[in-house]
């Protein structure tokens, strides 16, 4: 045994161009909060425009509220290896915002006429909220701001969606969701703007996200019907409605993050939902990170129900850092996960085992064609603790059996492997009873 470098997994999660390393978990990115997550597909690539909650400090916003002076994008071929492109606009870069207002809320970009346009809210020096809009030749930027928002337009969270005849369309929320066309020039309306009715008449609506699929215009949306927001849509044969109210996407999210805004997005045949929830901030649900999982449809085009995960998506890669607290499912009685370092929470989590039966379970992890010899795992256990590595089921074919020696130190154990596998499969990681065991990632080798 020697000691470990727990620390691999904060390089994996948030050492965005540490590819070695990647996570394919939930959250998506570590060194920084993001919420608000509009997904797109430009130039082969998944981007990703998120919002960025700082965290309060004199003279930046006010405290138990949303602060965001700027915004960041990301990109991923895989959705597993995120390069973060740095800045790509700031509230002291654009003419008609006020500064000091700190509200550079859920973004939204297109492409164009061979530009790229950023659609932003924010606090006008007026009062009230505008819509901005900044161009670009490249998807990360840079990005230009106009002098002036949108006119006509008061509100937030815009969302544009571009048809398939190239009609250009805004939709945004200010108490209720409404919509205009745009013109072809991208800055300026060519309607009236609408109040979309016939969406549920109590508690608050924000956050419009609308695709179309199979010619079906989905218009989803975050709405509180209790105490918190879920994710609910409805669909329509125009974009600009009537629109019928048709499900619920995903339920409250089951730790109490007060907002859910998100995004849907079809990507090598996959569809996802990005969204947010507050797994670095535990305790504060006005500093938010990054999500995405797996969404499907029926056969009659409606939504089947997102349940959020740990684990996200993505493949895994055998013989990369592989973090067993982000699982995809438990036995749940004698499972924990608990931050590394609660100082320092993008060196991400840790789980422990305890007590008889316990297991937990991260799915899709490739093996390739590795002809793989053995398997390391960072692990600490007080008392001494042994604990499994399964192959896809608790029953299934045993991989290793990893005993940890006693002591108060973070270790890296191994052991031979047996059944080598191929191809892709889960892994089952299980405790039998004795002493609790921790780990924080194994890895193939």
């Amino acid at each position: 045994m020697k000691v470990c470098n727990r620390h691999l997994l904060a390089l994996g999660w948030a050492g965005l161009f540490f590819v070695g390393n990647a996570r394919a978990v939930n959250p998506l990115i570590l060194d920084q909060f993001t919420a608000d997550p509009t997904a797109r597909v430009f130039e082969g690539k998944m981007y990703l425009y998120p919002s960025h909650d700082i965290p309060y400090s004199p003279g930046k916003g006010r405290t138990n509220w949303f602060i965001m002076e700027d915004y960041h994008v990301f990109s991923s071929e895989n959705l597993v290896d995120w390069t973060d492109h740095g800045v790509i606009l700031n509230q002291t870069n654009v003419a008609w915002v006020n500064s000091a207002s700190y509200s550079l809320w859920a973004p939204d970009c297109v492409f164009k006429n061979g530009k790229y346009y950023f659609y932003f809210p924010a606090l006008t020096k007026s009062g009230g909220f505008g819509i901005g809009v900044a161009t670009a030749d490249k998807p990360y930027g840079p990005f230009k701001p106009e002098p002036k928002p949108i006119a006509g337009v008061r509100g937030i969270d815009p969302c544009v969606f571009i048809d398939k005849d190239g009609s250009a369309y805004l939709f945004y929320a200010l108490g209720r969701i409404s919509v205009a066309r745009l013109k072809d020039n991208m800055l300026e309306l060519d309607s009236k703007p609408q109040v979309i009715t016939n969406l549920p008449p109590k508690g608050l609506i924000e956050g419009p996200f609308v695709f179309a699929r199979n010619g079906i215009y989905y218009l989803t949306y975050p709405h509180v019907q209790n105490t918190t927001e879920r994710i609910e849509y409805s669909t329509s044969t125009n974009p600009m409605g009537p629109y019928r109210q048709t499900g619920v996407i995903m339920d409250e999210l089951p730790d109490g993050c007060w907002t859910v805004q998100h995004s849907i997005v079809e990507y090598q045949g996959q569809w996802y939902l990005f969204y947010h929830d507050k797994d670095l901030s535990p305790d504060f649900d006005k500093n938010r990170s990054v999500r995405a999982d797996y969404l499907y449809f029926n056969t009659d085009g409606t939504i089947r129900k997102v349940i959020p995960t740990l684990r996200g998506v993505g493949m895994a890669e055998a013989t990369s850092i592989i973090p067993i607290a982000r699982y995809s499912a438990s036995s749940g009685d004698g499972v924990s996960v608990s931050f590394f370092d609660e100082t320092n929470r993008s060196e991400g989590w840790k789980i422990s085992l305890k007590g008889a039966n316990t297991w937990a379970r991260f799915n899709q992890v490739d093996f390739g064609k590795n002809e793989l010899k053995s398997v390391a795992a960072c692990a600490v256990a007080p008392m001494g603790g042994t604990f499994e590595i399964r192959l896809d089921r608790l029953d299934g074919p045993l991989l290793a059996k990893i005993k940890v020696k006693k002591g108060a130190k973070w270790k890296t154990v191994s052991s031979p492997v047996t059944n080598v596998p191929t191809s892709v499969h889960d892994l089952v990681v299980s405790h039998y009873g004795g002493n609790a065991v921790e780990l924080a990632w194994v890895r193939f080798e």
